[in-house]
């Protein structure tokens, strides 16, 4: 099933540019966040959204699933249900995708690699997701080397009340209530999910439960024609049973320990004209406490703000951020990574041709300062095609356990920021009722931090040579289907070893329809082997291919109710995310929608 999936799933992506009708697309999806001016995705590469609308026919509970159907994005997590979370992107490690809520960088800094972990990130609150692949550094700095994903929290008007039980004693809510007009709004929800769960570790004798809770309270406020307000607070509190390496054998299995979680969230913004600019002034904060609970119980704090200015006109944006970090390692290491920061991005259009430009300079506190910048051109071809070019750099600055040398058992060398240097060609075809795009990158980083010799040091040099092809068609009012495929090949160049967690080939198809009360999404989604860490923790395996579909309807029996019904695993694949971690099998839910 597996490689018949991959195979059609490219077949049908080159097939859909020619199968629909040719006619221009009277509105072209628009990336806002990630690319920081409003794009187009056909002028710039590896550019991808999922709205709202397909969450809610996908009915997925956590966004990592609904990431990992994207092309060149790979998830790897540790069991199911709260186990640690690692984006890919493009074959870069975890610690090089920058998260964004709201604006607000999430990635952890108390955490060796400084990634984010999506393992609670649920996508009940969100509106919107936006993923921007290949060196973005020029845009946002530090981490962005393999991309940038942008998340967007949810503006209620009205009510909503959701609620949702099934197999492995799951139950998941979401309660909301906002008012939005024109010139103001204000809103809040709560969204929660607790479960039994599976063992962390495949063939585990227990289970290893894991609940999670999200709020949100946000508002909006135009002060007049050429001034506004808005703000957000984000809570998330998790609580993850786990399985660890417990003695004799210091092999992945059972024991009883648990991690929690604690995030805030948030940022204050203001708008306002002058100079024939729009401005924005804003303020936001992260804020997380990660306590382990094992046989050896650890406390890790880490602490975000960002101050950060823009003004905007037409084509044209500049600005400038100061973000300080700091991060405390259990009582052993209290330190702080800082950096300031300018940048513009600029785009013109020489029809039939558009450019885009963007440069940053950078200025850690501790490392010397750097300047990355992105060029890229987009010409329009007629016929609905566009070809896309792009050249980037990518730098990221040591964390603050590699710069502190937490768990060095050597002399500390002195480290620099990694760089990166990726190429982007993207030939794409738009029409009314259909897009496709055909994406082929190379992703290059080096002076990769490694640790080595009991201490960390600059040594590795990565290499990704991928693949990325996409299509999404409307075939009637009701069916809307979607396509997905990435080839990857990521090598350690130092040692020509493929980098972990990378499958080779994975691809996705989603069946997605809307008639009348009925509305529902059939998705399936497959992975190739990839090269897997064994359960002793440190030596290498091969982790099989998988191929998975999961199948959600809705029936609508007023405006008001909606019964939902989900079924997962809808084969009963044995699988695993990653080698000797747990999977669920088939899994049902049925559950209800109450809306004003």
């Amino acid at each position: 099933m597996r490689k018949t999936l991959l195979s059609t799933t490219a077949a049908a992506v080159a097939a859909l540019s020619t199968s629909v009708l040719a006619e221009e697309a009277a509105v072209d999806e628009v990336v806002v966040t990630a690319t920081r001016l409003a794009t187009d995705v056909d002028l710039v590469t590896g550019a991808r959204v999922v709205d709202r609308a397909e969450l809610e026919a996908r009915q997925t509970p956590f966004a990592a699933e609904v990431l990992a159907t994207l092309p060149g994005v790979a998830i790897a997590r540790t069991g199911a249900f709260g186990g640690v979370g690692a984006i890919r992107i493009r074959g870069a490690g975890p610690d090089k995708t920058l998260v964004l809520i709201d604006g607000v960088p999430a990635g952890d800094p108390a955490d060796p690699n400084g990634a984010y972990d999506p393992a609670s990130l649920q996508t009940a609150d969100l509106e919107r997701i936006e993923v921007l692949s290949g060196p973005q550094s020029s845009l946002w700095g530090s981490e962005a080397i393999g991309g940038v994903v942008a998340l967007t929290t949810r503006e209620l008007d009205g009510w909503r009340l959701d609620a949702e039980a099934g197999s492995l004693e799951t139950a998941r809510a979401f309660a909301g209530a906002g008012v939005a007009q024109e010139r103001y709004a204000l809103n809040g929800s709560v969204a929660a999910l607790r479960t039994d769960g599976v063992s962390k570790a495949a063939g585990g004798a227990e289970a290893d439960g894991f609940g999670t809770v999200t709020a949100n309270l946000g508002g909006r406020l135009t002060l007049s024609d050429t001034a506004a307000l808005d703000a957000r607070v984000r809570y998330t509190d998790s609580d993850i049973d786990i399985d660890g390496f417990p003695a004799p054998a210091f092999e992945l299995g059972d024991t009883p320990h648990r991690n929690t979680s604690r995030a805030w969230s948030g940022f204050v913004r203001g708008r306002f004209e002058a100079l024939g600019f729009g401005h924005t002034l804003s303020l936001s904060a992260y804020d997380l406490t990660r306590r382990n609970l094992t046989d050896f119980p650890a406390r890790f704090e880490a602490d975000r703000q960002v101050l950060r200015w823009t003004a905007e006109r037409e084509g044209l944006v500049v600005g400038a951020e100061r973000q300080a970090t700091e991060a405390d390692l259990s009582g052993r290491i209290t330190e702080d990574l800082s950096v300031t920061s300018a940048f513009a991005v600029v785009r013109r259009e020489l029809a039939p041709v558009t450019l885009t430009a963007s440069l940053r300079h950078d200025e850690p506190d501790r490392f010397k300062g750097r300047t990355t910048g992105r060029l890229s051109a987009a010409w329009a071809l007629g016929g609905g095609f566009t070809l896309t070019g792009a050249a980037g750099q990518g730098f990221k600055i040591p964390t603050i356990s590699q710069f502190a040398c937490d768990f060095c058992f050597a002399p500390p060398v002195a480290l620099v920021p990694e760089k990166a240097t990726g190429y982007d060609l993207r030939l794409g075809w738009r029409a009314e009722r259909a897009s496709a795009a055909i994406t082929a990158y190379r992703l290059g980083v080096k002076d990769q931090i490694a640790y080595q010799g009991l201490r960390y040091v600059n040594i590795a040099r990565t290499r990704s040579t991928g693949l990325e092809a996409e299509a999404d068609a409307q075939l009637t009012e009701a069916f809307r289907v979607r396509l997905a495929y990435a080839w990857t090949d990521a090598v350690d160049r130092t040692t020509d070893a493929s980098l972990i967690r990378v499958p080779d080939h994975a691809g996705a198809a989603s069946l997605i329809w809307s008639d009348g009360r009925l509305s529902g999404a059939f998705t399936v989604r497959a992975e190739s082997s990839q090269t897997d860490t064994a359960r002793d923790g440190f030596t290498r395996v091969v982790r099989k291919g998988f191929a998975v579909a999961d199948l959600a309807g809705a029936f609508e029996l007023t405006r008001q109710v909606t019964l939902t019904a989900r079924v997962e695993n809808l084969a009963d694949e044995r699988y695993a995310e990653s080698f000797g971690y747990g999977e669920p099998g088939r899994a049902l839910s049925l559950g209800i929608r109450l809306r004003n």
